[in-house]
């Protein structure tokens, strides 16, 4: 008798701890909260470092297309003088 007493004892704390409490519920809540709120900072901080990477590789290209439109290096200017400046 004491055995079978133990054991439903037994099933009946089993069965209430297996239920899920209002507070339990709020705290799993909380917790996805702030870890939605963290994904989404971390969201919008890769998409300002997107931002600054696309800005620099566009003031990169510029900077590089205006070195293409330069004499090239080791190129001298000509210039030519009349005998008049010779003579002086």
């Amino acid at each position: 008798m004491k055995k079978v007493l133990f054991l439903a004892l037994a099933a009946a704390s089993f069965s209430f701890t297996a239920c899920e409490s209002k507070k339990e519920e709020a705290v799993e809540q909380q917790a996805e909260n702030v870890e939605a709120a963290g994904e989404a900072k971390a969201d919008a901080m890769e998409d300002k470092a997107d931002a600054v990477r696309d800005s620099a590789d566009a003031k990169s290209d510029a900077m590089e297309n205006a070195a293409d439109k330069m004499a090239p290096a080791g190129t001298t200017e000509t210039t030519t003088t009349t005998t008049e400046e010779v003579k002086k």
